[in-house]
């Protein structure tokens, strides 16, 4: 298939904002897709080359990429960065510097998906002395062999934001639209939460319709959706709906989805990043103490010290190392707290209750003190009894409980019911850094005043509600600080717009702060503001879908007024 073929589809979805439309749109693209590029095909539309749980990342900053643009159009890097502060979307840039283009190759060949989705993937294998040189290359050689729209969006897939506003949910409908009927998108749903690669479902759903879903198992080493809980707002609230509830403390760790397939074993996120290689440790534990052949299990992973919890931030420097890893084992120490298991041995655990899986999951672990446990966990529908539990796990410096429904099922995704997190009233919220001003100074060069979004979880827009500079440290006096020149490292690959000294971000890295109040502002597009917040951690275990609401910022705003009469 053409590459151009894809660009068109990409040039009709970002011209439509019905949903509707774009559906259409792509299902259109997947009928006349050959079976053999599927899979490159629906991740392209997605604006990447690997699935996400595969964690590589093509590394491409804005810079190289600027250089790449020049390199293969024959135009001087400074016209080419004066046209990108003008426009602020490389994408563009590259579109218009390729029309103008002084040079042309003499070999010049029509790109097709084969060609471009398996050099897009070389980009994140190069490494090593001159890799900077060869990543130049091959960009600029794609890049020279593009027509003007079609470097658009080749820039825009490498740099990961590919602005046609292709939500998953959209591909989802367009793989229904185009292979099944709308009876069978809950065997689709279900196919995608134990497949989470797209790819792989549309094919199947081509080739196999609805009895091929529904066949499809897990496959040990590759991840699968997690369950995830609901806030509620207080204990006698799930009793009184549900009578008898399993209490378990809600750890201030990272949750771990753990595949095991006799020696091998695979440590996953809630996210999907495989974290199998920062977690050397913990693969130990899991060989010697997992008594199944084969299982996938789950659980809180806590750094701890003498015995003692550590907060989060302590732990989020072991979940994105990828150097010195045996130095930070000894650094910081963990323990795993396992509390669900989904599959034992050949069999899928979905459908039994959380009771069933729980004796399944204890009969499967061999306990190791301090370092290989079960949850805690009481069970009774004695509220007072549940309130003193819920003290115990906030003076054991935890986050709170789960409460969780004893015939629940394991289903995939939030808001689903079963399990219901009791966390403190004022607590901290998740948001999305999208912006922030350079500094000047003894501040300059690096990032600062971070401004922070909620989102709008019917449109999936983010939505400005704050402005943060409290809590971020100059200089690092302990291992909890996070400083302006680690968030400013993080931040600038992100980068999609530049104005003065102001920039814009992708919405990708995700804090926890804390503030005093929230109050209505009309400068900002959510129509609330929180006033003085402050830095709390880096959440490298969340995601930007994850952040919160604005309902959520919404009700905790009426719930302030209420505790203020």
């Amino acid at each position: 298939m053409r590459y151009s073929e894809i660009v068109k589809t990409y040039e009709e979805m970002e011209k439509n904002s019905s949903k509707i439309a774009k559906t259409q749109i792509l299902a259109e693209l997947l009928k006349k897709t050959p079976d053999e590029e599927m899979e490159m095909v629906t991740l392209l539309i997605q604006g990447v080359v690997f699935p996400k749980y595969t964690g590589y990342d093509l590394g491409i900053a804005q810079q190289l990429m600027l250089k790449a643009i020049s390199k293969a159009t024959g135009i001087g890097i400074d016209k080419v960065e004066k046209i990108f502060k003008e426009s602020g979307d490389l994408g563009i840039v590259a579109e218009q510097c390729i029309k103008e283009r002084k040079q042309v190759s003499l070999f010049k060949k029509e790109l097709d998906v084969e060609t471009v989705f398996k050099n897009l993937q070389k980009l994140a294998f190069i490494a090593g002395e001159g890799a900077q040189d060869k990543k130049l290359s091959l960009i600029s050689e794609l890049l020279s062999f593009a027509k003007p729209e079609e470097a658009k969006y080749l820039v825009r897939t490498i740099l990961g934001d590919l602005r046609v506003g292709v939500a998953e949910g959209i591909i989802r409908d367009a793989i229904v639209e185009a292979f099944l009927t709308k009876e069978d998108a809950t065997a689709l749903e279900y196919a995608m939460n134990i497949y989470p690669n797209l790819g792989e479902i549309a094919l199947l759903a081509k080739q196999k319709g609805l009895k091929g879903l529904k066949e499809i198992k897990v496959k040990l080493g590759q991840p699968i959706q997690v369950m995830l809980g609901e806030k509620a707002e207080s204990i006698k609230e799930v009793v009184e709906k549900f009578g008898k509830v399993a209490a378990e403390y809600k750890y201030d760790g990272m949750r771990a989805q753990i595949h095991k397939d006799d020696e091998k074993i695979w440590i996953f996120t809630r996210r999907l990043e495989d974290v199998t290689k920062q977690f050397p440790d913990l693969v130990e534990l899991c060989r010697k103490h997992l008594k199944p052949k084969k299982c996938i299990v789950e659980g809180e992973v806590i750094a701890v010290r003498d015995s003692s919890p550590l907060p989060f931030q302590v732990l989020s420097q072991r979940i994105q190392r990828k150097y010195d890893i045996e130095k930070m084992v000894k650094e910081i120490p963990i323990q795993i707290n396992l509390f669900d298991i989904v599959l034992y041995e050949d069999e899928m655990l979905f459908d039994k209750t959380l009771l069933e899986r729980r004796k399944i999951l204890e009969k499967s672990i061999e306990v190791k003190p301090n370092k290989f446990m079960l949850a805690k966990q009481i069970v009774t529908d004695d509220i007072s009894v549940l309130e003193i539990f819920y003290k115990e796990a906030l003076d054991a410096k935890q986050e709170g409980i789960f409460l969780k429904v004893l015939d629940a099922k394991y289903i995939f995704g939030r808001h689903v019911g079963g399990w219901y997190k009791i966390k403190p009233t004022l607590e901290t919220l998740d948001l999305a850094i999208v912006g922030a001003t350079w500094g000047t100074g003894k501040r300059a060069g690096w990032l600062g005043s971070f401004i922070l979004a909620c989102r709008d979880e019917k449109t999936g827009k983010f939505l400005e509600c704050g402005m943060l500079g409290t809590g971020v440290k100059e200089k690092k006096t302990s291992e909890n600080d996070v400083t302006f020149e680690e968030l400013t490292k993080l931040l600038k690959p992100l980068i999609i717009f530049e104005k003065g000294n102001s920039v814009r971000f992708k919405p990708k890295i995700v804090v926890s702060v804390d503030y005093q109040e929230i109050q209505m502002s009309p400068n900002y597009e959510s129509g609330f503001a929180l006033r003085f917040p402050r830095f709390v951690a880096l959440r490298y275990d969340k995601g930007a879908e994850e952040v919160d609401t604005i309902e959520r910022i919404k009700y905790l705003y009426e719930l302030q007024k209420k505790t203020k009469k």
